[in-house]
């Protein structure tokens, strides 16, 4: 990909944190990479249909897609929060989940920027891997899920996967032009309890869980990170990614977000990507890899002084890593069981229905009582998604 030819950007789940984030930076590039040509093709949304039609009236993209029939349903009739609400006369509205599928393998776009969250976005991640496009991916569920076959199918299909989180893409930066590494270190900020006892977690609001201390991000990952489930996945993601057997891989607490990850080299050396927490800049370089154009992110101030400190996880308040481990090194239908099984609880305490604490307990309890699979297909690997997900709700019940 040069800077010469033209790079049309589809956005699956615009209306996020990633996805606005996304169009910002699309805005950017249309504006200091202009022989690029950059154009944002499609976007697509959820419930936010508001947000959507702001996005869709700012960049007027040829095509949209409303993924939740329900919430067209009430736009149409005009109800409550959607009176008012319109979309360019322009552009082509689509609805359902096929849509979305049909949007990522549009022949008229070349970037698929895959930030759904959840399990919902893996059939359109796989649809543009499918199609050949260059993946940026923000949605890791589609490697904890389904690995192996992301994996067996982009040898068939050449698509270019190139990663969004923030910690994926600083291993991605530091491992351009240099062999396997020895170890990768994933730094986590340790997220709002990063000093709570285990009694103390135990009483957490979800207001409380929900103010992390460096991001702003959306209700489920912001869960996530005050549980390290999202570090958990994370190790299991960097295992698809990277090709590496989990037990290359560490985590360290680092509470100032500014080092995304390091890689040690087999000569003992230590590589870094440093910046400040900006989603921006890696959703940038996904993009625009293997240019480096003109950022819209603030760079270090290293007029004033810059604090790195690091630690070790507490793995007995924080039992996600230990979790995230063992799927890794595990393989097969672990990691689509405990996927499901964190959206379920993440859902149910966010309902008020379960305790903080009880998020990740449910998840291994889902891992434990399964019958595992080493070898398995993407229909099996969905029907253990819905039952992971029906477990969760038996036991709340």
């Amino acid at each position: 990909m040069t800077s010469t030819q033209s790079h049309r950007v589809a956005i699956l789940g615009a209306t996020g944190s990633i996805g606005t984030a996304a169009a910002q930076v699309v805005q950017h590039l249309r504006q200091v990479d202009t022989p690029g040509g950059w154009v944002l093709h499609g976007i697509s949304g959820h419930g936010n249909l508001p947000l959507l039609a702001e996005l869709a009236a700012a960049h007027e993209p040829p095509r949209i897609v409303l993924s939740d029939a329900d919430c067209v349903d009430r736009w149409r009739s005009g109800a409550g929060e959607f009176t008012g609400v319109t979309f360019p006369a322009a552009c082509r509205i689509d609805v359902g989940c096929d849509s979305l599928v049909d949007l990522a393998s549009d022949p008229d776009v070349d970037i698929v920027v895959a930030s759904i969250v959840g399990r919902a976005g893996l059939e359109s991640s796989l649809a543009a891997i499918d199609a050949g496009k260059r993946v940026a991916l923000a949605n890791k569920e589609t490697l904890v899920v389904a690995g192996g076959i992301v994996r067996e199918r982009m040898k068939n299909s050449h698509a270019e996967l190139i990663p969004v989180d923030s910690e994926h893409a600083a291993i991605f930066m530091c491992l351009i032009g240099r062999p396997a590494p020895r170890r990768i270190i994933l730094t986590a900020s340790g997220g709002p309890f990063r000093d709570w006892t285990t009694d103390q977690m135990r009483d957490a609001t979800i207001e409380q869980a929900m103010t992390h201390p460096t991001w702003r991000m959306g209700r489920k990952i912001t869960i996530d990170s005050a549980t390290m489930m999202n570090k958990a996945l994370e190790i299991i993601e960097a295992t698809w990614l990277f090709g590496v057997p989990a037990e290359t891989i560490d985590v360290v607490v680092h509470p100032q977000s500014i080092i995304h990850s390091m890689v040690e080299t087999h000569d003992g050396s230590m590589i870094a990507q440093l910046s400040p927490p900006d989603m921006r800049l890696p959703i940038q370089h996904a993009l625009t890899y293997p240019d480096c154009v003109i950022g819209m992110t603030p760079s270090l101030d290293l007029n004033k002084k810059i604090e790195l400190s690091m630690m070790p996880v507490d793995r007995e308040r924080f039992p996600a890593i230990s979790l995230g481990f063992e799927v890794a090194a595990a393989g097969g239908t672990a990691g689509a069981v405990v996927n499901a099984a964190n959206e379920e609880a993440v859902g149910l305490f966010l309902d008020g229905r379960i305790r903080f604490t009880d998020i990740v307990p449910a998840c291994q309890r889902a891992l434990a009582n399964h019958n595992f699979e080493k070898s398995v297909t993407l229909d099996r690997l969905l029907e253990l998604d819905r039952w992971a997900r029906a477990e969760v709700r038996r036991w709340q019940a």
